[in-house]
């Protein structure tokens, strides 16, 4: 949490399933997303400082609820679940950012992902055109099940607004 609260930009997030099984403390994140200017959202939503963003965090247990975009902003949606996008369509969005996927870590050329985790259905990595709006599904820096990366680099994305 110190390299977070480190950060020079503001930080926003969600949580994920390993945040959830792995029966993080919440609170400590969300100080440490705050100390930056950002927020830890959880079914949440914040303007961003300069009031031209608004970011809606979606934890994905639930239906959506409070989920309209704002007008006259750019409204950007978080979620964990790359399929949770689906639940979104009666809605349009700017951007809605996702993972959970991990592009499938073992990528073959002209298949894809050999594997991906449940609630992912197609979404595995990269830009998707929604009903939504675009979808980006991030492959992330970590890895499930197995310790192997393979034409699957991890990746941090910086996404300019």
């Amino acid at each position: 949490m110190e390299l977070l609260r480190g950060v020079k930009a503001p930080l926003y997030g969600i949580p994920g399933n390993h945040d959830y099984w792995a029966k993080v403390d919440f609170g400590v994140i969300a100080k440490a997303f705050e100390a930056t200017g950002g927020a830890w959202l959880t079914d949440g939503r914040v303007l961003t400082r300069d009031r031209k963003v608004n970011l809606i965090g979606l934890t994905c247990n639930h239906d959506p609820q409070d989920v309209a975009p704002a007008p006259g902003v750019k409204n950007i949606m978080l979620i964990h679940y790359p399929s949770y996008v689906k639940k979104l369509s009666a809605w349009k969005y700017d951007a809605i950012l996702a993972g959970h996927s991990h592009g499938g870590q073992v990528r073959l050329p002209f298949i894809g992902a050999l594997v991906t985790p449940t609630r992912v259905d197609g979404y595995e990595l990269g830009l998707y055109q929604t009903e939504a709006g675009p979808l980006y599904v991030n492959p992330g820096i970590g890895y499930f099940y197995l310790n192997i990366r393979f034409r699957c680099r991890p990746e941090l994305t910086l996404i300019e607004v």
